[in-house]
Parts: C-alpha cells; structure tokens; sequence
C-alpha cells in the first residue's frame, strides 16, 4: 500500500477454510441447544433433523444422557463437557479475529513446543472424565464445563491462526 491510497483500498481476503470453519462452527454451537426444540414440535420434518443431531451427539459426547434439559423431556444432544469445548473454541475465535494470531497465546508459532502444550491442555477433558469415572467428584455441570472450556481454549489456541490467518489484498 502506498502513501496515497486509502485505508478502503485494502480489503481482507477471507480462505474458504474458515468460512467453511465458521459454518462448522456455527452447526456444532447451535445443533445441541436447537435439538430438543425441534424434536418437541409436532411440524414433519423438524423431529427428523433432530434424530440426526441426537444421533451425532451420541457418537461424539461420551455422557450425552447429562445434557440439560432445555425442553422437557429433550435434553440438549450433549453433555455440558462437551458444550464447554465448543465454548472455548468460540472464545478463541473471538479472539484471533481481535488481533493478528501473533500474541502469545496462540500455540501454534511455537512448533513442537505449541503442539505439546495443546495437547496438555486438550487433555483436561479426559483427565476430568477419568476422576469422575474412579469417583474422585461426581457428575457436576459447572465442573465439567470448565474443563471443556480449558480444552477448547487449548485447541483454540492451537488451529484458530491456521484456519484465520489474515491476508490482505490491495484493490487498483
């Protein structure tokens, strides 16, 4: 950009992967709490779109059955751990579109380093499953959130710069 363009003339290229991540994003956030809404409509098709969710929390969340209960009897598609990592991914790609991806917490400038750190992180999560399973603390929506928010936040901080690295493209 030279002196006399303007600051209009740059706009930011946007890589297909992160619209595709965004619209990923989006389904994964709206599909557990959107669920028990429509399988409690009686309208055709909305049940159906429902059984599909439930089905994909099923596979995915592995206490889909301590989902809250948001339209009684439905509960969401899955569990408050797995919802907190959702969480903490959208936390953390609020922050990458505040600021560069250079800041310090974002894991993936630091390579192997970065990496084992991610992993760390995204290990609160099992490591939560596994007390409650040798009955160190029992089943708890706030506990088990936060420890998919530290997991989420720890994956985040890892792939948000490498799905929404910011370009920029100068306009003629």
């Amino acid at each position: 950009m030279t002196v006399w363009q303007s600051k209009s003339a740059v706009q930011q290229q946007r890589p297909l992967k992160s619209v595709v991540a965004d619209i990923i994003l989006v389904a994964l956030l709206g599909g557990p709490l959107a669920a028990p809404f429509l399988a409690s409509t009686s309208l055709p098709l909305l049940p159906l779109i429902a059984n599909i969710i439930y089905f994909m929390g099923n596979h995915v969340c592995p206490q889909p059955e301590m989902g809250l209960t948001l339209s009684a009897p439905y509960i969401m598609a899955v569990c408050m751990r797995c919802y907190g990592t959702l969480m903490g991914l959208v936390l953390m790609r609020w922050l990458i579109s505040r600021n560069t991806g250079r800041e310090l917490y974002w894991f993936n400038q630091y390579g192997i380093a970065g990496f084992c750190l991610t992993v760390l992180l995204c290990l609160a999560y099992p490591a939560e499953l596994w007390a409650q399973y040798w009955g160190w603390w029992s089943y708890s929506n706030p506990i088990v959130t936060i420890f998919g928010l530290i997991s989420g936040v720890g994956l985040g901080s890892y792939i948000m710069p490498l799905l929404y690295a910011k370009t920029a493209k100068i306009i003629n």
